[in-house]
């Protein structure tokens, strides 16, 4: 078993997730971290709300994997007081919540509210966004802070997107994808008090 480090504002998983130990976490068992994933202080997640009506399979059992609420991919970065939780709705006759999906290097700003859908690959959502339910955002999105994005929008990849509500209001430029990568962001937190003023 490997030993955990004790002090320290961030909990290190096996996996190298850094999560800060005021982080709110509410149903854990729910929520699936992919690895190199920062948590801020103060940041919230709801594995809570989970869906409450099973998939099934063929065979008629549940569906492996069926109950996880909020997953998130590799090296993405939860900014400080933002909120994931799943989007619901009526499904067979009753109210249930459908799974969050974050792809791989996901920044997400201070004080947004995320309830998508999906949120894709090497997307960057700036500070004091509302995202709506059942948003799709895909691949290399770039999100200006205070965006509005309402429920059901799908938001194509390469797009820079702005105003309340929402418009498409430019495009990642070609080989402007490199600002999405967040490894060396990540080796930053944990390491200096000091390194964390983004």
């Amino acid at each position: 078993m490997s030993r955990k480090q004790v002090k320290g504002e961030y909990i290190e998983t096996d996996t190298g997730n850094k999560v800060s130990r005021k982080a709110i976490l509410i149903g854990t068992q729910h929520i699936m971290l992919g690895g190199k994933t920062v948590i801020q202080a103060e940041a919230m997640i709801r594995g809570d709300l989970a869906r409450t009506t099973q998939p099934t399979s063929s065979s008629g059992a549940a569906a492996p994997g069926s109950n996880t609420a909020v997953a998130i991919g590799r090296y993405c970065y939860l900014s400080r007081g933002c909120c994931l939780r799943p989007p619901g709705r009526i499904y067979k006759g009753s109210f249930t919540y459908l799974p969050l999906r974050l792809g791989d290097h996901v920044f997400i700003g201070d004080s947004t509210v995320v309830q998508a859908a999906t949120v894709g690959s090497h997307t960057y959502i700036g500070h004091n966004v509302v995202v709506g339910e059942f948003a799709i955002i895909k691949d290399y999105v770039r999100i200006l802070d205070g965006t509005v994005i309402p429920p059901n929008m799908v938001i194509p990849s390469f797009s820079i997107v702005a105003g309340q509500p929402a418009r498409v209001v430019g495009e990642v430029p070609e080989g402007g994808h490199e600002a999405f990568e967040l490894r060396e962001l990540y080796k930053t937190v944990g390491n200096n008090p000091h390194s964390l003023a983004i």
